[in-house]
């Protein structure tokens, strides 16, 4: 086979703001839309220092003898009045006899904001700021079936590979809260990207690296619900993959609040319009002799744009004062392609401005398995001058896994 000795990874790539991500499939990128900001509570802070939703105990205290006192009928039964019919010269003032009387106890805790909290935004005059560390995985294995003979071009027939990309990312999400209700935000992210082929013939691996300011965007958050039993948000962004797309994309929140967790709903849409019209994998390049070719294996030819949708619960638990656990389980038609995925974090916050925020996703199921795609070959070599479809590719073991640590302030 004529080496090619560049490897140019996938030419689309997708971010949503703490939203799951699909790299390699409808992007080459993890962003975390999850990594739009979550977004969380309140209308004046509802959320207690141990509860979600808030509760208040009543509790009537009895009477024991000195201690506590018992409910009288009536005000005035707190004292003995003086008789009007006694003579006046019993000037003497009489010992007012003590009665019994009823006291509440209430048992409020103190409120305390969750900066790790699905729905999280800052509060009126206050800025937020997520800044996302993650280091991302995705992959499959090809099998080459090459139906077109081309003169002088290697046989490609039953030739295996796997097809990997390794991504660190910082992503920073400012925000500021206009209301309480109305947050507006930024956002930013570098990543650091290996994609590498890797032949099953013994051949040398095919590698290339991506470094960069790849994602722009801006935003609103709307949490147009927030009391003691519901929290809802809608959310609206716009992100530009550079040399890539610009994306579109709004998210619904909706949560129930039950004693020490809240349990939520979510549904994402993206419109993608796409800077050429196609996007996939290709690698290209030069070998020893100077003899340049080009591998492309495209999940979309002729198309300017796609969509994207998932759907998802989750839930959001306080576990002590400081500690709290989100769970989210996600289902997603992303153009090519269906995923399910699911995400765990672990957040440690030790005050009322700073949290940290521990995650891992990943997927456990995709269509991308067993699907066949298209294979486009360019060798001007050996006749093809352009980008011909010379065969299919079938693949297998589709799979992305992401691990990533949020450190989150509000000021």
């Amino acid at each position: 086979m004529k080496k090619i000795s560049w490897f140019m990874g996938i030419l689309f790539a997708m971010s949503a703001a703490n939203a799951g991500t699909n790299i390699g499939t409808r992007s080459g990128s993890v962003a975390n839309l999850s990594s739009a900001p979550a977004v969380r509570n309140n209308q004046t802070i509802n959320y207690k220092k141990y509860q979600t939703r808030t509760t208040t105990r009543t509790y009537e205290a009895k009477d024991t003898g000195d201690l506590y006192y018992t409910k009288p009928v009536n005000r005035s039964a707190l004292y003995k009045q003086y008789d009007a019919a006694e003579s006046s010269s019993a000037k003497a003032v009489k010992t007012t006899k003590r009665t019994t009387r009823s006291e509440k106890i209430v048992n409020r805790m103190k409120r305390k904001y969750y900066l790790a909290h699905p729905f999280f935004q800052p509060l009126e005059g206050k800025f937020g700021s997520i800044t996302d560390f993650s280091y991302s995985t995705a992959g499959y294995d090809i099998l080459i079936n090459q139906t077109r003979e081309v003169a002088g071009l290697y046989p490609l027939t039953g030739l295996k590979a796997s097809w990997d990309m390794s991504r660190f990312t910082i992503k920073e999400d400012f925000s500021y809260g206009i209301t309480d209700k109305i947050a507006v935000l930024g956002m930013l992210q570098f990543d650091s990207t290996e994609y590498k082929f890797d032949w099953k013939d013994n051949s040398p691996d095919e590698k290339m690296t991506d470094d960069g300011l790849n994602l722009f965007g801006l935003g609103a958050q709307w949490r147009f619900v927030d009391n003691d039993e519901w929290i809802a948000m809608a959310s609206a962004y716009f992100h530009h993959q550079k040399d890539v797309s610009d994306n579109y994309l709004l998210e619904l929140k909706a949560g129930y609040k039950v004693s020490k967790s809240t349990i939520y709903a979510l549904a994402r849409g993206w419109y993608v319009d796409l800077e050429g019209n196609t996007y996939g994998n290709y690698i290209d390049g030069t070998d020893a002799n100077g003899v340049y070719a080009m591998m492309y294996i495209p999940y979309q030819v002729n198309e300017t744009s796609a969509m994207y949708i998932e759907g998802g619960l989750g839930v959001f638990s306080v576990l002590n004062e400081d500690w709290t656990l989100n769970v989210e389980a996600l289902l997603g038609d992303y153009d090519w392609h269906n995923q399910a995925s699911i995400k765990g974090a672990i957040g440690w916050q030790p005050n009322d401005w700073f949290a940290l925020n521990l995650y891992a996703k990943t997927s456990f199921w995709d269509s991308a398995d067993g699907k066949t795609l298209d294979l486009y070959w360019k060798e001007p070599n050996v006749g093809l001058n352009a980008l011909t479809n010379i065969g299919t590719v079938d693949l297998d073991k589709y799979s992305e896994t992401t691990i990533g640590l949020q450190a989150i302030f509000q000021f």
